[in-house]
């Protein structure tokens, strides 16, 4: 069986608010969480005594311009189909530096 995804590694995208990031891989995610702060942007995933279930499908991680991250809901994040200004490789190099 196929495992489904909405978003894959590596794919820059948008917020409803503006905000573009990268997504993250479940390994980049544990190695930074505990030295990036948390966004908290209007759309990241919160369920109260819930904990994190990265499947790619509805909650996606991503590290966002600004250096902080968030498990966003993927109903709230939109792909960006170009990288006209050149953020793909600002973020992975930002990233890289964490």
């Amino acid at each position: 069986m196929e495992k489904k995804a909405l978003f894959e590694t590596g794919d820059l995208l948008r917020s409803f608010t503006g905000h573009v990031g990268l997504v993250i891989s479940q390994q980049t995610f544990e190695r930074i969480k505990e030295t990036v702060s948390q966004g908290r942007r209007p759309g990241h995933f919160f369920a109260q005594g819930c904990p994190e279930n990265i499947d790619y499908l509805v909650q996606v991680p991503v590290f966002f311009e600004d250096g902080t991250y968030d498990i966003m809901k993927s109903m709230n994040i939109k792909a960006v189909p170009q990288d006209s200004g050149e953020r793909r490789p600002r973020l992975e190099e930002m990233l890289r530096n964490v």
